[in-house]
């Protein structure tokens, strides 16, 4: 029997696919489950019509990640903080300032754990942070820091 699953199936299949099963195995546990529903004409269009209204969201997403792109490598994030001697600041910048410092300045929302930078800033001057926004679409920040007068 011809079956579209619904969710996921541990060796059986993943959301989205048409696969043939068992007749029984597909009555008395997939469709029960509510798992899977028979492959009928009706269902493979509706399949069809999902996977396209997906495949176009998934578009806009991307194009909406490549407009921020371009807006986020022209901008440049100014922090403050406290330093000693040879530039060094006391304590580091932090990837949740940075993310506050953006949405404060230039409204730009962006959550911390997408800025890719493993330790803190610990110095001023200029400093680039690789920001991904959608798996195919990687933005550069630039982040100024200056000593606090």
């Amino acid at each position: 029997m011809k079956v579209i699953f619904l969710k996921d199936v541990k060796g059986k299949g993943k959301k989205g696919e048409v696969k043939n099963v068992a007749d029984g195995y597909a009555h008395n546990f997939l469709i029960k489950q509510g798992l899977a529903v028979e492959a009928s004409n009706s269902s493979m269009k509706t399949l069809e019509a999902q996977q396209n209204k997906e495949q176009k969201i998934a578009e806009q997403e991307l194009q909406q990640a490549k407009e921020l792109k371009e807006n986020l490598d022209k901008l440049t994030v100014e922090l403050s903080a406290k330093a000693g001697e040879g530039g060094r600041l006391f304590g580091s910048i932090t990837t949740k300032q940075v993310a506050e410092e953006l949405q404060k300045t230039y409204g730009i929302k962006i959550d911390k754990r997408k800025m890719e930078l493993p330790e803190g800033i610990r110095s001023l001057g200029h400093t680039k942070i690789p920001v991904k926004l959608h798996q195919e679409v990687t933005a550069t920040l630039t982040v100024h820091v200056k000593e606090i007068n």
